[in-house]
């Protein structure tokens, strides 16, 4: 019974499982917990039989022993493909032989035969990142959001899932009454061409904002343009729409140069119209009540929220975030069909999306909707060298787009000192490439829970676990097969099993590719396809300095061809999820 699958641990797992449940000891409550073992150990380790054991208090020695003999009598795993073997009470190691590490890279030999081995989630999952706010500039904070989403995007859609991108843009409020105040108040012609206008625009919200607390009068003539924007003032509503639509192309810009798109863009004010609906059915169905003139929804049976209402509607009538984020939710299950809604945000707004999460359980349930998985996938700040939020030398927010220049700026001017000789074009080319990648690696090889130290200096190595140090190792691949005058993929035909320790070393790295991308899946973290994409290309990089590749034994090069084929691709595949283009040449 062959044991080429794409997900081996997985079918380690059913396949033990499904052994243990015919001999003594064990019952269904076993749980085999396959794990990836350390290199001296084997390939996979089988660690639930010592908890078993204990539970039953048994001898976690014999009982593992019990389980290897049944193993190895029956025809579970072909001996010529797995060697089985316990080790210490209770573990059980499983260990690949090299003929069968060698038949498991020749199955998965493309990026096509990967992605569809890897296509196994069904779902409609809607992932709503970015979501700025127009009228503002995209500061350094604004990229987390951005970059995390948008790779959790491509991991999901490469596992198989239907997966919608939403831009839930922030587009409503009372920060345009005192927006539209300013531009008729300094005769701001938005019709006009302008070096920066959503520079000009944030300058103009921040100057009303200082008339607001100096004069009486300000605020309420701030307050009076709203009314007039929200009853739907001609004149009112051509600056709202001028104002989103320069918001826009600035946005755009930034999508552009990070290649993220999305499938829908929807702001706030496109749920106008739908929270009447919200305030009915949960005020209806006991949810929501009166609290001091505004409407709220309490958690009695909630400790941490027993005292902190959720507020989905002001005192004077309004809405706020509350009310569009659960007209939204409906939304997206009504219309998309969502079976899960990921909100990418930093860790501070836990408390509004756990109740948002609580609220929305007792609607649909007393409305007998589907209810969605609802996950909040936060993430920590981006710190200075000074361990401080990252900021300029004025005390000012860096914009993002700023950032993003000096990062290929940078990088050009590496690229320029190594490699003098190439094109102005092709250095302007790499130093965009590895300059933007070097910042998404940077943000995505942490885990995103925890706050991170930005550093020129680490980011833009060619040493240690960097972009530059993943593009550089997939170059040099490319420039073994260009010497040879061969594409990866060509050559390998008649390879031997692996014999070296590096090709040992290697074949077995590349077999870990299924179970980092499965705790990415799992965790919605990518930093552990980061830490595999570093580990191989420190595992390649070992190899290519101890075996060569181009030896005169016919079957010896066609397999270190095969390594070298298959590390490229796993790099390419792990870098494109992480939203990073690959160089052939640097």
């Amino acid at each position: 019974m062959s044991l080429i699958y794409f997900n081996l641990s997985q079918e380690i797992t059913k396949r033990v499982a499904a052994c243990a449940a015919s001999i003594e000891p064990f019952d269904e409550k076993f749980v085999p917990d396959i794990r990836l073992a350390e290199p001296r150990h084997g390939d996979f380790q089988a660690n639930g039989v010592l908890l078993f054991a204990k539970r039953k208090q048994l001898d976690p020695r014999e009982t593992a022993n019990r389980l290897v003999q049944a193993l190895q009598s029956s025809s579970v795993f072909p001996p010529e493909q797995v060697e089985i073997e316990r080790a210490g009470p209770g573990f059980i190691n499983f260990r690949f032989t090299a003929s069968f590490l060698l038949q498991w890279l020749q199955t998965y030999r493309t990026a096509a035969d990967i992605k569809t081995a890897a296509q196994r989630m069904k779902d409609t999952v809607v992932v709503d990142y970015s979501s700025p706010n127009t009228a503002k500039q995209m500061h350094v904070g604004h990229i987390r959001s951005m970059l995390i989403g948008e790779a959790i995007s491509r991991l999901l859609a490469f596992c198989g899932a239907h997966v919608i991108r939403d831009n839930h843009i922030g587009d409503w409020g009372t920060q345009f009454g005192l927006l539209i105040m300013a531009i008729k108040r300094e005769k701001y012609d938005l019709r006009q061409p302008h070096t920066d206008p959503l520079e000009d625009l944030e300058r103009l919200y921040q100057q009303a904002v200082q008339w607001s607390k100096q004069e009486p009068m300000a605020l309420e003539t701030a307050r009076q343009e709203l009314v007039k924007l929200q009853n739907g003032d001609s004149e009112n509503v051509a600056l709202w729409e001028m104002i989103n639509r320069i918001s826009a192309q600035a946005f755009q810009s930034i999508y552009d140069l990070l290649d993220i798109g999305f499938d829908v863009v929807l702001g706030e004010s496109f749920y106008r119209d739908k929270i009447d609906r919200v305030y009915q059915e949960l005020t209806q169905a006991g949810i929501a009540e009166q609290s001091e003139g505004a409407l709220v929804v309490f958690f009695p049976e909630q400790s941490r929220f027993k005292h902190q209402p959720f507020l989905i509607r002001k005192r004077d009538g309004a809405s706020n975030y509350a009310t569009t984020d659960l007209a939204t939710v409906l939304y997206r299950c009504e219309t998309f069909k969502a079976q899960d809604i990921l909100y990418v945000t930093d860790k501070r707004q836990r408390d509004h999306f756990e109740q948002l999460f609580l609220t929305v359980k007792k609607w649909f349930q007393s409305y007998g909707y589907p209810l969605p998985t609802l996950r909040h996938i936060s993430f920590g700040t981006i710190l200075g060298e000074n361990g401080k939020a990252i900021k300029t030398r004025s005390g000012d927010p860096i914009k993002l787009k700023d950032l993003l220049q000096e990062a290929i700026e940078r990088a050009y001017r590496i690229v320029s000192d190594k490699n003098p000789a190439f094109p102005e074009s092709e250095r302007r080319t790499i130093a965009r490439t590895v300059g933007i990648g070097a910042v998404r690696y940077a943000d995505l090889m942490q885990s995103r829970s925890n706050d991170y130290v930005f550093s020129w200096g680490k980011l833009l190595s060619f040493e240690g676990n960097t972009a530059p140090y993943l593009l550089y190792a997939v170059a040099r691949i490319y420039s073994i097969f260009r010497k040879l005058q061969l594409q990866p993929g060509e050559g390998e035909q008649g390879a031997s099993p692996f014999e070296t320790e590096m090709e040992w070393a290697l074949a077995r790295k590349q077999l870990g590719f299924v179970t980092a991308l499965n705790q990415a899946t799992r965790e919605l973290s990518l930093h552990f396809l980061c830490t595999y994409l570093y580990e191989l290309a420190v595992t390649f990089n070992a190899f290519y300095k101890q075996d060569k590749v181009n030896v005169s034994s016919d079957d010896m090069r066609a397999r270190r061809l095969l390594l070298c084929a298959r590390t490229v691709l796993f790099l390419e595949i792990g870098l494109s999820l992480l939203g990073i283009p690959v160089l052939k040449r640097m």
